[in-house]
Order: C-alpha cells, then structure tokens, then sequence
C-alpha cells in the first residue's frame, strides 16, 4: 500500500468535536470560534486576532489596516504558497517576487534591501518548511513585515530585540514566538497546513497598537469573512496538541535526516531546537525528480515537487529564469512523507529510501 506524501493529522479528538457542533447546530462563527481565538492567543503572546474563511481574506484587511494603496508593490518569494501572487494582484497590488537563499529557500535581507530599492512596499514573508528567517537583519531594513507562518507556528526565534541599537538583555526580550516579530502574522489553516481546520486562516497582531487599528476593520467584518464553529472547532484541538503532534513530527525527522546523510542528496539548513517546526521531509535532489519518484513509488513511497503549488508555479519560463535558486528549488527539491500518524513501520520504510536514492 502507498505511503501518501500528506495525511491528516485528524484523530478522534478533533472529530468528536466537529461532530458535537454539528449536533448542536453551531455550524456559523461563534463560541468555538472566540474558543479557538482565546487559545491563539496563549499559544502565541498576541495581542488579538481573528479566524477567517481563507488566507487571501485575512491579506485583505492587512491591507486595510496597513492603509495600502492601489498599485503600490507587496514584496512575496517566489517559493511561496501561490495565494500569495493571486491575493496581491486581485486586491490591486503589484506582486514584486523575490528570489531565495538556496540553502533554505527563503529571502534574506540582501534579496529584501534590492526589493525595497525596486519599489516594495511591505513584504509578505513566507516561512516555508518551518525554518525561520533571519528576522532581525530584515526589520532593521524598515520594512513592514507580515510573516505567513502556515509552516512555522511554534517554532521560536531565540533572540529577538526592538532596534539594532539594543540587545536581547538591555530589553529584557529572551526569545519571541513565529509571527510575533512584524506587524501582523497569518497563520493559515488549509488541509496541508501544520495546523489545519480544513480550511481557513487566522490574522494575529502581536502588539496593541496594530490590534486596535485592525480591530476597527475586523469588527464590521460580514459574517462570510469569519471562519464558522465547524472549522474553529478542528483547529482549536489541532492546537491544543500541537505539542504532541509536533514531538511525533521532530522524531521522524531525526530518523529521516540520518538516512539522507547516507546518501548524495540534502534538506535545508535549519536552526537547532525549537528554532524551527517540521513541515513534511525536504530533499533537495542531486539528481533527476523523475528517477527519485519512479524508485520511491516502487517501494511504496509517493513524493511530490515540494513547491508545485509556490509563485513560481503560476510565472512563465522568461519570468522563472529571473529567480535562479527558486527556479532551481523548484525543478530539484522534493517531499516525503513526514506527519504524526506515520507508524513505525512506514518510517522504517521511507528512511530505507532515503538513505538509497539514486
């Protein structure tokens, strides 16, 4: 039987409690929802955030908040989550794509500084995979940052200060959570997500100011724009054992890590500890993606292009040939299956293949 690259991390906890709402009848935004927001918030340190029906509608009323004007210019990478291009255009803004560091397929601030002198406005921040960037060396730039952090909640940058001028200590600022370094975070809640509710997104504000600008928009928000019971009933338990999920999830990809080492190909650099989530298994092939799908699929692995649903995906070829470490991400890195419910004997079987990859 073939291991699926993605699987639902839904146990019977988290449908014991959509079942219960549809019991109930409480299918439309409500005490779930203000539950599953209440537990945001202790989960992250935010100061306030709201639950939304899609990503693309929490980007929205950033834009909103942020005061954006039509045609200004929102800095994405060009290995992000392709809503990222479709939400910033449909909303009148110009996409300024980026390319990425290829050792961990996310922009620096060099890529940034250029972005900024081409026009960029804001910068929409992709976290992909779960690896945290190098977030202070990008705010010192001045930059309004929105940080999508769909692969990275929980993960934590270990020092973190308010200007370049004054250390972690001075400020008595240790470490901060993902999300909780720019102006507003969204953490996004579709099927492949760390945590997901089937579909969805939350909008979080770390600090109050940028909560009571935005509270001013979210609260004439129609009732469509707000996600319903059904969903925030999922996520609210996907984050209540987020811990759990996470420990399976980091335990497998020590295992799975060590195979590859075996072997010619690699994953990304990513910081030790809590430094960064686990978000599926990355390779980053040496060779053909064909070759590597037809021999995991013969031992009963299936693997998928890591970034067929990034930026990247939707640009012409003239356009991708701007962007030569996305570009060559994108044809070379791939993934394998890596999500709690994986069992011993899968695991076995899928280091087994990484550690032989042609």
């Amino acid at each position: 039987m073939m291991i699926q690259t993605f699987s639902s991390t839904i146990r019977r906890k988290e449908m014991d409690a959509v079942l219960t709402c549809m019991v109930d009848e409480k299918l439309g935004p409500g005490e779930l929802n203000a539950k599953f927001i209440q537990t945001v918030k202790e989960f992250t340190g935010c100061d306030g955030a709201v639950a939304f029906r899609s990503p693309a509608i929490a980007f929205s009323y950033v834009a909103k908040a942020l005061n954006l004007e039509a045609g200004q210019s929102v800095m994405i990478s060009a290995l992000a989550p392709s809503w990222h291009y479709t939400a910033v255009k449909n909303l009148g803004f110009v996409p300024l794509v980026l390319d990425v560091d290829e050792n961990t397929g996310l922009v620096t601030s060099e890529i940034v500084q250029e972005g900024l002198k081409n026009g960029g406005r804001i910068l929409l921040l992709s976290e992909n995979m779960g690896i945290l960037p190098e977030i202070q060396k990008i705010l010192d730039l001045g930059v309004p940052v929105v940080e999508d952090i769909s692969h990275s909640v929980g993960a934590v940058y270990p020092s973190f200060t308010e200007s370049a001028e004054e250390t972690a200590s001075e400020k008595g600022i240790e470490s901060k959570k993902a999300g909780m370094a720019g102006l507003f975070a969204i953490l996004g809640l579709e099927s492949e997500d760390t945590v997901t509710s089937g579909g969805g997104a939350v909008l979080l504000a770390p600090k109050r100011r940028e909560w009571i600008v935005l509270k001013k928009f979210t609260d004439e928000a129609p009732e469509t724009d707000i996600l319903g019971d059904m969903n925030s009933a999922l996520a609210y338990i996907q984050l209540k054992e987020f811990t759990r999920n996470e420990q399976a999830r980091k335990g497998l990809f020590a295992i799975f890590q060590k195979s590859l080492m075996s072997g010619k190909n690699k994953t990304f650099v990513r910081g030790d500890g809590d430094c960064s989530t686990i978000w599926s298994f990355p390779v980053v092939l040496n060779g053909s993606f064909k070759d590597v799908k037809q021999y995991a699929s013969r031992k009963d692995v299936e693997v998928r292009p890591a970034y067929e649903k990034s930026v990247i995906s939707l640009l012409d070829e003239q356009e991708r040939a701007n962007f030569i470490h996305a570009k060559s991400l994108y044809l070379r890195c791939v993934l394998f299956p890596l999500y709690p419910r994986l069992g011993s004997e899968a695991a076995t079987k899928i280091a087994k293949v990484l550690g032989t990859l042609p």
